[in-house]
């Protein structure tokens, strides 16, 4: 298993530099951040600035979207960063919830978001593309280290659409069960594509806290199943409940969608989490001692998981940081503590 890492691009800046290159120390893979240029800092020069700042990590938005940013313009942010990073960057793309929602527009209908993936996957990759009708091409986008594009979502339309055309998908919660089921979606839709189901790669991301005490722990992590309750409601809203698996969509029937302030999302303490249950918390994120990480990893990797990326977003950063360097990943990778 790899490991991943996002944290927000809030201010001060230097904050985000410095968390990635304590990732890079503790073993960790790939460092991410989001893309919500309102709410946050503009990812970009922050992406540019961890690339020039760490050596090994691979970079990437977790998740841009084609909607807030034309298409075109970010492959070919994606191609400079892939040139700078030294073939370091990977592309993490959904159709849009905070960056597009707190602008007034709702999210990328699924046509025009496998579209724009299909055209986006080419060019920042020095393919030529036609799109708006116009042959184009990133002439000087010849790094020769392929970036790949990962999909994150939920629902099975977007989820054909990962099988499709990504190279993996993102999947934002870490309950094995509703991952195995994602999963399964996404690899038959690309065996249906006549892809090969098994190159496709997956990540799971949430919150995680080391701690013996959970019900700190739960404080810490109850406004992520709550951000999550956004993307569900949306997909309900398009398929009919019963060919969804019901650890996605019961929790949410206890839940008032209105409520949600966008305002302190992602924010330890948002109110929006106060209709969250301790369970949902513990199904949803990684808590406890390490022991109890490494084995809620092992049953994500029996999932199908390939990399778990930890959501950033709680109290005692560095000290998950060093938890995880220490005892989490050399137990999943099979190495001595310490090693």
């Amino acid at each position: 298993m790899q490991f991943g890492v996002t944290v927000l691009p809030d201010p001060p800046w230097q904050r985000l530099v410095e968390l990635m290159q304590l990732a890079e120390q503790n073993g960790f893979d790939y460092g991410w951040t989001y893309d919500s240029h309102v709410l946050w800092q503009e990812p970009y020069p922050l992406l540019t600035l961890a690339a020039m700042n760490t050596e090994r990590l691979h970079l990437g938005l977790n998740v841009t979207n084609p909607g807030t940013r034309e298409p075109t313009v970010t492959a070919s942010a994606f191609a400079t960063l892939q040139d700078i990073s030294n073939g370091r960057m990977i592309m993490g793309i959904g159709r849009g919830d905070s960056a597009r929602r707190v602008i007034g527009q709702q999210p990328v209908k699924v046509a025009e978001f496998e579209a724009a993936c299909r055209m986006m996957r080419d060019l920042m990759n020095g393919r030529p593309v036609e799109w708006n009708g116009t042959e184009i091409r990133l002439e000087w986008a010849q790094n020769g280290v392929e970036i790949p594009l990962y999909v994150a979502g939920y629902g099975p339309r977007v989820l054909e659409v990962a099988g499709r055309v990504a190279d993996g998908v993102i999947i934002q919660l870490a309950d094995p069960e509703i991952v195995e089921w994602i999963v399964g979606q996404v690899r038959r839709a690309a065996s249906d594509a006549g892809r090969n189901p098994d190159e496709l790669e997956v990540v799971a991301c949430a919150p995680a806290h080391v701690s013996d005490d959970l019900a700190d722990s739960c404080e810490q992590v109850r406004w992520f199943p709550a951000m999550v309750s956004n993307h569900v409601f949306d997909v309900i809203s398009r398929h009919d409940p019963a060919d969804l698996p019901p650890a996605l969509t019961e929790y949410v029937s206890r839940m008032k969608r209105d409520s949600y302030d966008y305002a302190e999302h992602s924010r330890v303490g948002a109110k929006h989490g106060a209709q969250i249950s301790d369970e949902t918390c513990e199904r949803f994120c990684i808590l406890g001692p390490p022991d109890a990480h490494v084995e809620k990893l092992r049953r994500l990797e029996a999932a199908g998981v390939d990399q778990w990326n930890i959501y950033l977003m709680t109290q005692g950063q560095e000290e998950t940081l060093e938890a995880y360097g220490r005892d989490i990943v050399p137990a999943l990778r099979g190495q001595a503590g310490g090693d």
